[in-house]
C-alpha cells in the first residue's frame, strides 16, 4: 500500500495528526477525510468517506480512528466491499490483512496510545492477504454481502 486515506472524529484529532506525519515520514502518500477541528464530528461521515474511496480503488487502503474505533468502522463496512477491522494490538491487525483481507484499519483514540496505533498500522501495511483457504472464507463473506445470504450454511 502506498496510499492511504485517513478519516477520524474530534476525538482522534491529535492521534490522526501524529500518524499523517509518521507515515507520509515514511513515504505513505495520504489522504485526509476527517475533521481537523476539535468541535464535535460525527464519525459515520469519516468512516462512510474513507470507505467509498478504498471500495473505489481510489487509495490502496484505509485507516480510520475515532474514540473506539467501533463506531467509524460500523459505518465503513456499511460500503460495499469493505472489510474493515477493529484492532488494539498486532496480532489482530496481522491476522485481518493475512486472514481476512482487510482493506481497512480502525482503533480508538480512547483505548490506545500514539505508539501502540503506529505499530498496530505498521504490522497492519506490512501484512498480506495469504489466499489458499482464506480466500473461500474471504468470499463467503462477501456472498453474505451481495446476497444477504450464504449457500455454504445450507
Amino acid at each position: 500500500m502506498k496510499k492511504i486515506v485517513i478519516g477520524n472524529d474530534h476525538t482522534a484529532l491529535e492521534m490522526k495528526r501524529e500518524l499523517i506525519e509518521y507515515l507520509e515520514a515514511k513515504g505513505y502518500e495520504i489522504v485526509n477525510v476527517g475533521t481537523d477541528e476539535p468541535t464535535s464530528f460525527n464519525y459515520p461521515i469519516a468512516g462512510y468517506k474513507a470507505a467509498k474511496m478504498v471500495a473505489a480503488g481510489e487509495v490502496d487502503g484505509g485507516i480510520i480512528i475515532c474514540g473506539t474505533g467501533l463506531g467509524i468502522s460500523l459505518a465503513a463496512n456499511k460500503v460495499h466491499g469493505i472489510r474493515c477491522c477493529v484492532c488494539s494490538e498486532p496480532y489482530t491487525a496481522k491476522m485481518s490483512r493475512e486472514h481476512n483481507n482487510s482493506n481497512m484499519l480502525a482503533f480508538g483514540a480512547r483505548v490506545i496510545g500514539v505508539e501502540l496505533a503506529k505499530l498496530i498500522v505498521d504490522t497492519w501495511l506490512e501484512s498480506e492477504f495469504q489466499g489458499g483457504r482464506h480466500q473461500n472464507r474471504v468470499d463467503m463473506i462477501m456472498e453474505i454481502e451481495s446476497t444477504q445470504d450464504l449457500q455454504a450454511a445450507h
